[in-house]
């Protein structure tokens, strides 16, 4: 990487390029638009709340009552104290929503590139082979921000491995450890874990070699290196890590507590997610041919055809007006793979497939094996349950492999591997030390393997009945006839999109050739190259994410409207819950404007989650009681809304006159079947021995009453003329809520599976409970110092590569 003035006004003009093609291509941001996202109005909604109460009070609150009864606010934009690298990752990602993610995607790859050794001209062209690389466009049509967010630092993450592996230890470090903590800091483990598993391969690749060459003391030495750098890395972003990992094992993610499922019946013990949960969205074997041609299974479920489509000749044939026929032809239901839904294909276009497969022939050495095999794991742990040996050992077997889903989302090491080995191929092909027969007889087989790949495709065509998982249902809807004229719009796709590869790969390989033969030079076969993928690339991702998508900035500010059930709520002005059946446990609507007993996040609390499977699905009033649901929000026989008072609702706190003790949660959960909230509480007294006093005497007279409810702090004022157990009606959560009495610091505990409860002497008193996350004030500290060291080895590295060197003489 030269730093000379020379080669820093190239990057600098590069850098500018990268900013333009990504306001050119979500240009509508420079009239003040912003993209609609589904997700991020989903976490809208749940955040709403923390945001509401920071920019009220300017204090962070690391609680939010909206959402699942009750939750840390880890996942939901929380800032934590000395969070330097947050900060410097605004610095990068200075361009307007979504145009500031498509840049990092740029500028990460070309980073990448250049630690490759690249020149900057097809550093630049694999910059934008990745960038618009189908699936990382349409994640940011949907709102997958925080998947986008650690895609886009991946690149420089590998580059700085690449580096150290090179022998520049010191520079390595630096952009390893940087790019690193940018990389945990963006907060989607997910993609950091795949990343990690392709460079688990890339480790035992260079291992390997090593051995083979005599050079295990360079690999052990890099290895350290690396291993400093990622520890550097985690320290910077310690808080973070620490809240996220508390956070998980209280949520889904974590091991349950119950052995028994709703029915009874025993469950498999996990301490992770459910198999079927996990592969719920495993890429089809054959449906993978996508990453060639992109429609070969329809594209999407909401695909439009516009007046071309077969379907629209029939609805139009049938007397349907064409403005009806193309409403329906514009969102047709065309895709017919394995998942339950797909926004678009994984796309990685025809003409990288082409380059890769023409890397695959003239680049030699462990480069070309790292990104080969990480290409080959990432496709065939894609496929899930399709693939069930393989999948199955990982869940078994691997670490954390089973705290994530949708596996088909670990295509993204592939579409990071591909274009690198396709422009290392094309690097080759500018060396002089390679034949000019040569070249050619390797370009030769690269288009021919296309080719056969092709005519495999069409020949594939005939075993297809393109039906898909959802037809029956369409089918009651649309009619067999309909359905026909679908499915040979699917077979016309399928067509259609195979021919367009065929005519892009045959593009690509003419001006390789011209190149070859000396009729272009390197300027002009970069170029057309360039636009030759951004015309292969850009036209399928404008089929998904487009103008349409823009909205005013006003509407993705507040995604949800008041409704007038939403108005007659608030006028209550007291603390109580909001459930809506119809939105249950995947919607944050509600908790946009209430305190709900639903939300929406891919890690629920898990002891919410087990009420609502065990009781609340099966309509057990008490539950809902307990957790002081006040309005239910409910259907008349019309089909309208309107929320249905439960008079019942316990309040936020109550007195009760029984303590009923169980030995273990399974009972515990169980309990809840036939019990009076208002009466008893039922408590895991293996988990509370202290808890021995069972029976309280209660007269009419005790009262506990809400005087102060905020995120963070919640205060209670006492009567009781006898000692007595209290129930609150929040969240029990294990590590940050602590228990005041006036003043006094007094243990609470797990009540009824999922409330907070505590003994309370007789008399009157002030309970106060406070959010006081040890994982923060102890993270912070450690932040503190880690960035600080980090910011110190930069300065000094950088000063250190930037002293002038001594000549030969001296």
């Amino acid at each position: 990487m030269n730093l000379s003035v020379k080669a820093l006004s190239t990057h600098i003009c590069v850098i500018a390029f990268f900013i333009l093609a990504s306001l050119v291509y979500f240009y509508p941001v420079l009239q003040g638009k912003a993209i609609f996202q589904s997700d991020i109005a989903q976490y809208n909604g749940m955040a709403k709340e923390r945001n509401d109460y920071k920019a009220l009070t300017g204090e962070e609150s690391y609680w939010t009552n909206s959402a699942f009864g009750g939750m840390p606010t880890y996942q939901l934009g929380a800032n934590y104290p000395h969070d330097y690298i947050k900060k410097l990752d605004r610095l990068i990602r200075f361009l307007p929503r979504p145009a500031d993610y498509l840049f990092l995607y740029l500028i990460g790859f070309y980073i990448l590139m250049l630690c490759l050794k690249v020149e900057y001209r097809l550093a630049i062209l694999g910059a934008l082979a990745f960038g618009f690389s189908t699936y990382l466009i349409i994640i940011l049509g949907v709102g997958h921000n925080a998947k986008a967010h650690a895609l886009g630092y991946i690149p420089m993450v590998l580059g700085g491995i690449v580096l150290v592996f090179r022998k520049k230890y010191l520079l390595g470090f630096i952009l390893t450890a940087l790019a690193m903590a940018l990389e945990i800091n963006a907060n989607h483990y997910q993609m950091t874990y795949y990343f990690m598993l392709l460079v688990l391969i890339l480790g035992l690749v260079q291992l390997v070699y090593a051995i083979k060459d005599k050079k295990l003391k360079h690999f052990l030495a890099s290895v350290g290196i690396l291993i400093g750098a990622v520890a550097l890395s985690i320290a910077t972003n310690v808080t973070g890590l620490l809240a996220t990992k508390e956070y998980a094992d209280w949520s889904t993610r974590g091991t349950s507590e119950l052995t028994i499922n709703p029915d009874g019946s025993p469950k498999v013990a996990t301490s992770g997610l459910d198999y079927d949960y996990i592969t719920q969205y495993s890429y089809g074997i054959a449906e993978s041919l996508n990453l060639f041609s992109p429609r070969l299974f329809g594209g999407s479920g909401n695909e439009d055809l516009g007046s071309k489509s077969k379907a629209y000749e029939y609805l139009t044939d049938q007397g349907l007006s064409p403005t009806k026929a193309l409403e329906f032809s514009s969102g047709m239901p065309l895709y017919w793979g394995d998942q339950p839904i797909v926004a678009a294909p994984a796309y990685v276009g025809a003409i990288i497939f082409f380059l890769f497969v023409l890397g695959l022939i003239v680049v030699k050495g462990k480069k070309k094996w790292w990104l080969l095999s990480g290409v080959v794991l990432s496709l065939l742990l894609s496929w899930g349950k399709n693939f069930p040996a393989l999948t199955q050992f990982m869940v078994d077997y691997f670490p954390l492999y089973n705290k994530f889903r949708a596996v088909s989302s670990i295509q993204v090491v592939l579409e990071l591997c591909m274009p690198v080995l396709g422009i290392l191929g094309i690097r080759e092909l500018f060396r002089n030390s390679m034949k000019s027969k040569e070249k050619v007889r390797s370009l030769k087989w690269a288009f021919f393997i296309s080719l056969g790949l092709t005519v495999f495709i069409f020949l594939l065509k005939g075993f297809f009945d393109f039906e898909g998982l959802r037809d029956e249902t369409y089918r009651g809807y649309f009619g067999d006839e309909l359905m026909t004229m679908i499915q040979r719009d699917r077979e016309a796709v399928y067509i259609s999109d195979t021919i367009r590869s065929l005519i892009y790969v045959l593009l690509a390989a003419s001006v390789l050739w011209f190149f070859i033969k000396d009729k272009i030079g390197k300027n002009l076969m970069t170029i057309a190259l360039g636009i030759l993928v951004l015309f292969d690339l850009v036209g399928v991702d404008l089929r998904y994410v487009n103008e349409g998508d823009f909205v005013r900035q006003r509407r993705v500010a507040t995604p949800f409207q008041a409704s007038q059930i939403d108005e007659m709520i608030q006028q209550d002005d007291s603390v109580y819950r909001v459930f809506d059946p119809q939105e249950g446990l995947n919607g944050a609507r509600t908790s946009y404007f209430h305190k709900s007993i639903g939300g929406y996040h891919a890690a629920k609390p898990r002891q919410l989650q087990d009420l609502f499977e065990h009781h609340l699905y099966q309509n057990n009033l008490q539950v809902l009681n307990m957790l002081n649901v006040k309005y239910i929000i409910q259907q008349d026989e019309e089909g309208g809304s309107f929320p249905a008072i439960n008079d019942d609702a316990n309040g936020n706190a109550w007195f009760v006159r029984k303590v009923k003790p169980v030995g273990s949660a399974n009972e515990e959960i169980q309990g809840l079947t036939d019990f009076n909230s208002k009466e008893e509480a039922i408590v895991n007294t293996n988990a509370y021995p202290t808890v021995t006093k069972l029976n309280f005497e209660l007269d009419s007279l005790a009262s506990i009453t809400l005087v102060d409810h905020r995120p963070n702090v919640i205060k209670y004022q006492t009567t009781n003329a006898n000692d007595g157990f209290a129930v609150f009606s929040e969240m029990h959560y294990p590590k940050g809520w602590n228990a005041f009495v006036d003043g006094k610091l007094e243990p609470h505990y797990k009540v009824n599976y999922a409330l907070r409860g505590m003994k309370v002497p007789a008399g009157e008193h002030t309970i106060e409970f406070k959010f006081e996350p040890e994982v923060v004030q102890m993270g912070s500290q450690v932040a503190l110092v880690s960035n600080l060291l980090l910011g110190l080895i930069i300065i000094g590295g950088l000063g250190f590569s930037l002293r002038p060197k001594k000549s030969k003489k001296e």
